[in-house]
């Protein structure tokens, strides 16, 4: 594959982490955004390579203000971008009652709205390379309900709708979208979730691999979404 710049949205965090080292490897220059920018740093330090460029910067999802802003610096660094991954997401448990409507703005915020404005910034570069890829990272929730989690599951269940949608829009343009939906995942995130086992859930860097083979294949065939699921359950 030719030289590529790719857009990692939640680069700090577990799943974005994985995907950030993996592609690091195969040569891919990075930009990418994420809340916490001493991870960022940390993150840029451990995969610093000669042969590619790699830019951080932090950022809170729920402003449109700093969103922006971090628009202008990714056209400063790249002239295009071909790879976008949103990997971003923000997790609640809390029964419908105890959830304020802040905290359901918050999630759809992070969640599906962020997506979209970086979409629709860098589906324009795409069009005109007559060839790009969208990487939305969805979820189990992102096909079932359960229970206390009912402003997470819809805003999963919003991304899903918003990548289906894209991914018609986009195809005659060359231009793949993915929705990769983990079931729990070894994350600061899936430590939330206290009624199963941890040490089942499924590995970052497993999920990195997979983004990573899909983002690659070029050829006729495409599933535009894939569930990762556990091979076992406690």
């Amino acid at each position: 594959m030719l030289e590529k710049n790719c857009l990692i949205i939640g680069a700090s965090g577990g799943i974005g982490n994985a995907i950030t080292k993996k592609l690091a490897k195969q040569n891919y220059n990075l930009f990418l955004i994420g809340k916490s920018k001493n991870k960022l740093l940390k993150l840029k330090k451990e995969i610093k390579k000669d042969n590619i460029i790699v830019e951080i910067e932090s950022v809170d999802l729920t402003d449109k203000k700093q969103i922006q802003k971090s628009i202008k610096k990714i056209r400063k660094t790249f002239k295009k971008i071909d790879i976008l991954i949103n990997t971003s997401g923000l997790f609640l448990i809390k029964s419908i009652d105890k959830t304020t409507v802040d905290e359901f703005e918050e999630l759809f915020k992070i969640n599906v709205r962020a997506p979209f404005i970086f979409s629709k910034e860098f589906v324009k570069d795409m069009k005109k390379s007559k060839w790009g890829r969208i990487v939305n990272i969805g979820s189990s929730s992102s096909y079932n309900g359960f229970k206390n989690s009912s402003a997470y599951c819809s805003s999963k269940h919003g991304l899903l709708g918003f990548s289906r949608a894209l991914f018609s829009e986009l195809k005659n343009n060359n231009i793949r979208v993915f929705t990769i939906s983990p079931g729990s995942t070894q994350t600061k995130m899936g430590k939330k979730s206290k009624d199963q086992k941890f040490e089942t859930f499924l590995e970052p860097k497993e999920i990195a691999d997979y983004v990573a083979f899909v983002i690659e294949f070029d050829k006729q065939l495409i599933t535009e979404e894939i569930r990762l699921n556990r091979m076992k359950i406690e």
